[in-house]
């Protein structure tokens, strides 16, 4: 549920205030439902529970002109703005084997200062290493996978991923170190959202009831 409430609470935020298809729209336009479990069902539902919690606020607008049911646009309050940080600080420096939860820390990481980030990216890499360093508590790659019959080919696979991963958190790391992308108070930062009325290459086209509300 977190790399959930973390999508969701980052899209309303960069909107403003947004309604539950706007969401829905960014996501799939990020190919979020290729990568992590945002289907429309958990999007929508998502935003009714952090609403419930507090974390964000819902707005009833009026029927649209065309005689539709009414929407709720929905805006990030002060302590979904803390959880929102509280996630992607968390996620940012989560090492596992999942890809959702680091693909939607990077996707906001710009939301952060400069600093930080860094800050947080080491971090993330010292616990690969130690993820990593566990691993080799059970398995010796230079006697290969074999040792552990077919299963070894797991541990293989783990220390190859680990090693991928930490080569390229240090690749970014040194980007953002030498000043790439634009992160929070130094300027207008890369929007990554569509605008109003822009079509969606990427859009599943398919219809939710939660569309309409």
């Amino acid at each position: 549920m977190s790399t959930i409430r973390l999508l969701v609470l980052g899209a309303v935020r960069m909107h403003g205030r947004a309604h539950g298809y706007q969401v829905r729209n960014d996501l799939e336009y990020w190919g979020a439902h290729e990568w992590s479990t945002a289907k429309p069902g958990s999007i929508y539902h998502a935003l009714k529970q952090m609403a419930k919690q507090g974390l964000l606020h819902a707005h009833e607008i009026a029927p649209s002109t065309a005689g539709g049911p009414p929407r709720t646009e929905y805006e990030i309050t002060g302590p979904g703005t803390e959880e929102y940080f509280r996630l992607l600080r968390e996620a940012l420096v989560t090492y596992d084997q999942r890809g959702d939860l680091k693909t939607a820390a990077v996707g906001f990481v710009v939301d952060l200062p400069r600093a930080e980030a860094v800050a947080l990216l080491k971090e993330r890499t010292l616990r690969i290493e130690q993820w990593r360093t566990s691993v080799l508590e059970h398995y010796v790659p230079e006697e290969g996978p074999g040792q552990l019959g077919h299963i070894g080919e797991i541990m293989n696979m783990w220390v190859h991923t680990a090693d991928s991963e930490a080569e390229w958190t240090r690749g970014l790391i040194e980007r953002v170190e030498g000043g790439a992308y634009t992160f929070a108070d130094e300027g207008d930062p890369f929007v990554g959202v569509l605008a109003p009325g822009e079509e969606n290459p990427y859009a599943t086209g398919e219809r939710h009831p939660g569309d309409d509300h």
